[in-house]
């Protein structure tokens, strides 16, 4: 049994938490946070203010940090340092150099590392990637991709909205569009950007140009109170796949409309999503690496450092 430690129980824990507690392999057995009232949720685990209190009292296997961003790869330095398997909410940092010094504590302590890039493990996004691969429905022809909600107001100490603890809106938003195209599709060859930002909102669209097709992506956090949503539509020679309004569909040129979501009705054949949730996804994805001790390469370094190249010169 693989006993599972946890730092930064704020919004993202809620979807990180349930996914350990569901696995018969792990154990989550200590929480950490700066937060009291955030602890007292869990009065069934071990509970710490100090983050080196719980390494030195715990007996960890992995440490899940989901922690403010300009906060992990220092947190997982330490921890991997004592030998404990750290899988990092995203992005790993701010500076490309960082990536560097994860992996490098990683070698030397003979441990796994992963940054928790959920759209990777994403049933649509998924599908999208091995759709391109495949060449099923022919080349690539263009795409869009979009990640909008309103400016954050809950984060603690307002740390999302200083850029240097948060990045704003490339780091928070853009990241998961931008993460997701350099893994399926490489580095672009070009970018046009544009943006527009205030100290109460901020909006970026930016086209990646490749060889044979380009991509339009935004993201917002908007001074009003616009719901976040989040999806792609991505056209090829033979079909359209659109993932909008929490639902996947297939356009095939010359046939019909084809609802592909997880839980729509009728035989949609092999290409049908799985019900899966993707942060226990990419969880159980670690966890498997760390029980067959091989290290997960779904998340690759040279990948992160040409994403934070880029976002940083956005």
């Amino acid at each position: 049994m693989l006993k599972v430690g946890f730092v930064g129980v704020g919004g993202i824990s809620g979807a990180h938490i349930p996914a350990w507690e569901a696995m018969e392999e792990t154990t989550l057995v200590a929480l950490c946070d700066v937060r009291q009232e955030c602890l007292d949720k869990y009065p069934d685990k071990h509970l710490y203010t100090d983050f080196e209190e719980m390494l030195e009292k715990e007996q960890l296997d992995i440490l899940d940090i989901c922690l403010p961003t300009y906060l992990h790869a220092d947190y997982a330095v330490r921890a991997m340092e004592r030998g404990i398997h750290v899988i990092s909410e995203k992005p790993v940092s701010l500076n490309a150099g960082d990536v560097e010094r994860v992996y490098t504590a990683a070698r030397e302590n003979h441990v796994n590392f992963m940054v928790a890039q959920v759209l990777r493990f994403w049933p649509e996004y998924v599908l999208l990637k091995d759709i391109y691969d495949s060449g099923k429905y022919g080349r690539l022809l263009s795409g869009f991709m979009s990640r909008l909600g309103a400016i954050p107001k809950w984060s603690w100490d307002n740390w999302m909205k200083d850029e240097k603890r948060s990045g704003l809106v490339p780091y928070d938003l853009h990241i998961h569009d931008l993460d997701f195209l350099v893994y399926a599709f490489g580095a672009p060859r070009n970018t046009q950007v544009h943006r527009s930002r205030r100290t109460d909102q901020d909006y970026l669209s930016v086209v990646y140009e490749y060889p044979d097709f380009f991509i339009t992506t935004e993201a917002s956090w908007y001074a009003a109170p616009y719901p976040f949503s989040a999806g792609f539509r991505f056209q090829f020679e033979k079909a359209i796949l659109a993932y909008e309004n929490n639902r996947c569909m297939l356009y095939e040129v010359g046939g019909e409309a084809v609802d592909l979501t997880e839980d729509a009705q009728g035989d949609t054949g092999s290409i049908n999503l799985p019900k899966s949730d993707a942060y226990a996804n990419e969880i159980r994805y670690f966890t498997d690496c760390v029980l067959g001790k091989v290290f997960p390469d779904r998340v690759k370094p040279e990948e992160l450092d040409k994403v934070i190249q880029i976002l940083n010169s956005l």
